[in-house]
């Protein structure tokens, strides 16, 4: 993989940035712990792809910090149009706008069209959950937890992630089997594991960023918790998702077998030859995605404790991670920001523990 290099090509980040920092944040380290058995080009697609997420996630944050209310305007408006027509937005004045474009055409070129659509239509409501949070931040609105654990499956992109765990395994699922009970539960718990625990560990980070979307930050707002007590409310939330995925990855598990044992009931020789390799075909899909949502697991927790994008005591200020670019774009339009609520008051968080799941 060579995400370092793409990073400094597509102008999301600085070379002098990218060389001195890139290595240290991990972010294709932590895309090859959990996609095993990808081949190389899709790997090399996904570990962009994830590197770009997170160029995003920053510019979000800058553009929230500055108020750069038209130029994010713009932004969303043009990554729908290149979920779209990818094709068309290679050369986009917007690097962020090209380089989706690119991992698009990258993660899609070996996946039926059934799959790319399914992908852009999961795409399109993250982008308008970013949108949210952006307005969120602006009033100073903090989501209810409810309305919180909603919202996160959409920005962390819980179904896009899942969706690439076929591309990585070579092959599209039947409906009946991706959109099983097991399927689902299993799937939703393994990123619901990933989103959450993201928020334990950067809570810190994003309580000195001034965030105002992390599941401890709404535990404290609106259920009244001390910083601690919802940090441990959020620990036994995360560790809910393992006992749910070990659970539902028993019945995936049985699902896979019962493919072998089904016959062809009442079709000619070729019918059932031509049956018999299709269900061997989505048995050998439906394993590689089932281990590799197991894999999600230990790559987060690993990802979370060694990536420096979470090391807010060795900053500078706290409130500036080094590896955000703070050159504003070039449709920038100044706004006014509405008057400020209370904010959640800067404790500093329980780097010690956050390990423990």
């Amino acid at each position: 993989m060579k995400s370092k290099l793409w990073l400094q090509e597509k102008r999301l980040m600085a070379p002098a940035a990218a060389e001195a920092l890139a290595d240290e944040l991990r972010y294709t380290d932590l895309v090859a712990g959990y996609y095993l058995g990808a081949t190389d080009a899709m790997l090399g697609a996904i570990a962009d792809f994830s590197s770009w997420f997170f160029a995003w996630d920053d510019r979000h944050d800058r553009d929230v910090a500055h108020a750069r209310t038209a130029s994010w305007r713009a932004l969303c408006a043009d990554l729908h149009a290149a979920l779209g027509d990818p094709g068309a937005h290679l050369h986009h004045e917007e690097p962020l706008v090209a380089a989706f474009a690119d991992c698009l055409l990258r993660m899609g070129e070996p996946m039926p069209p059934t799959w790319r659509a399914r992908f852009a239509r999961h795409m399109g409501p993250v982008i308008d959950a970013y949108d949210q949070e952006f307005r969120n931040r602006l009033s100073r609105t903090v989501p209810t937890v409810a309305a919180y654990l909603e919202l996160r499956r959409l920005t962390f992109a819980h179904e896009l992630w899942l969706d690439l765990l076929e591309a990585v395994a070579g092959g599209e699922l039947p409906a009946s089997v991706r959109e099983s009970t097991a399927y689902r539960t299993a799937g939703l718990a393994c990123q619901d594991f990933a989103a959450w625990y993201n928020d334990l560990c950067s809570l810190p980070k994003e309580i000195a960023g001034d965030e105002l979307h992390n599941l401890g930050i709404s535990l404290i707002r609106h259920e009244g918790m001390e910083l601690a007590e919802a940090v441990s409310v959020v620990r036994e939330k995360v560790a809910g998702r393992v006992t749910a995925f070990l659970d539902a990855e028993k019945e995936l598990r049985a699902l896979a077998d019962s493919l072998t044992e089904a016959e062809a009931d009442g079709e000619g020789a070729g019918d059932a030859e031509g049956g018999e390799m299709e269900r061997e075909r989505t048995r050998a899909v439906l394993l590689s995605c089932t281990d590799n949502m197991r894999n999600w697991f230990p790559s987060v927790y690993w990802f979370h404790h060694e990536s420096g994008r979470y090391r807010v005591e060795q900053w500078e200020d706290p409130a500036c991670p080094p590896y955000l670019q703070e050159s504003a774009p070039a449709r920038t339009t100044p706004a006014v920001r509405p008057a400020e609520t209370p904010r959640v008051g800067r404790q500093r968080g329980p780097h010690e523990e956050e390990g423990t799941v």
